[in-house]
């Protein structure tokens, strides 16, 4: 069989921040409803309650006063690069997904220029001028999109090793008068990528997308805060969630199928799917969703890692991120092993879906 060029995952690191905000950090916020910009009447005991019902988040990870997003790419990629055991010298590529550059302590304003990657070459003090660096801008699935990327670059002959990370800092651009600020979390996570001749297939062996932009461009934006009081100028996430859910429970499971059938597998050969994670209770849709377009009815148990409880949604972070804590065995009862196919799904802004299945 002749030999064909694949993409793998060599190594993989994480940056978890050490601020851990627990739900009762929001009991003095002032929560508006989006509808009225009026404050709610419910105490916020109740909305919290609820909150911690629908999506099973009971903290989350806030980055620390002192450090942005490129701080957190780095430490990332040090300890990816440290797992796999190479000399960053010899990386030719590094991609950041990442949604809203690094932004200062106090600064809710984006700050794209130069781009992460450069500043997060810079922080790793990679001499080599051939490795080349950019972002990718995709809403949550930047990282996905950014590992899918990575394979085009590697499979074309271009580049045979790099580093693919996923960092964002939502906490600095979340609305405080915003129930959905309780969603939001930092972080980071990488993968070092590297091209590898098999005869038969491994790491990343097929993958779907799928981008809706008409009419589901404004389901996850910027706009101003709920209390008309603060500065218009500031813009903050705002999501309208309800049709952000109905688009994701609606749309991700056919991609996810659709990566599947690419690689020329069925579900039953599938180990683990790490997916994106902003609210459990989708993801669980999702996942019926998938196995009902299958005709399959029992969904096998630690199939889908949660990391949502105490991490909360990360964005580009998200996924990398879990897959680093179950690859270090920092995941009670999850493991993956040599030969397991495995999915990686992320939806996003955009609106945008990306499923890629990995053997490992």
């Amino acid at each position: 069989m002749t030999k064909k060029i694949y993409t793998k995952i060599i190594g993989t690191g994480s940056y978890i921040p050490s601020r851990v905000i627990r739900n009762d950090y929001f009991k003095d916020y002032r929560f508006y409803d989006p509808s009225t910009k009026k404050v709610f009447e419910k105490p916020n005991e109740e909305i919290i309650a609820k909150f911690e019902e629908i999506t099973n988040i009971s903290e989350r990870r806030w980055v620390e006063e002192d450090k942005v997003t490129s701080d957190m790419a780095a430490d990332a990629v040090r300890a990816a690069v440290e797992s796999a055991g190479i000399d960053i010298e010899t990386l030719d590529f590094i991609i950041v997904g990442n949604n809203f550059g690094d932004i200062p302590a106090g600064n809710a304003k984006c700050d794209f220029l130069p781009a992460v990657a450069s500043k997060l070459k810079a922080k790793l003090n990679i001499k080599n001028p051939e490795c080349i660096v950019h972002d990718v801008i995709a809403g949550c699935p930047g990282w996905t999109q950014a590992m899918i990327v990575a394979d085009a670059y590697i499979r074309s002959g271009l580049h045979k090793r790099g580093a693919v990370v996923g960092a964002d800092v939502l906490s600095r651009l979340s609305d405080p008068h915003d129930r959905d600020t309780m969603i939001y979390a930092d972080g980071a996570g990488a993968t070092i990528v590297e091209a590898v001749e098999s005869d038969i297939p491994t790491g990343i062996i097929s993958h779907a997308s799928r981008s809706d932009c008409n009419p589901y461009k404004n389901l996850l934006t910027f706009g101003s805060s709920y209390n008309n009081e603060i500065d218009e100028k500031n813009l903050y996430i705002k999501m309208i969630g309800h049709k952000l859910y109905v688009y994701a429970i609606t749309h991700v499971p056919a991609v996810v199928k659709q990566s599947i059938d690419k690689a020329g597998l069925h579900l039953s050969d599938i180990k683990k799917v790490l997916i994106h994670q902003a609210n459990e209770k989708m993801d669980d849709v999702i996942l019926r969703g998938v196995f009902n377009l299958y005709k399959e009815k029992n969904i096998p148990e630690g199939i889908m890692p949660m990391s949502i409880q105490w991490l909360g949604n990360s964005s580009t972070a998200t996924v990398p991120t879990l897959l680093d804590l179950i690859v270090k065995g920092k995941m009670e009862d999850h493991k993956i092993n040599k030969g397991d196919n495995i999915i990686f799904c992320s939806v996003g802004a955009g609106m945008n879906i990306n499923s890629i299945v990995y053997k490992w």
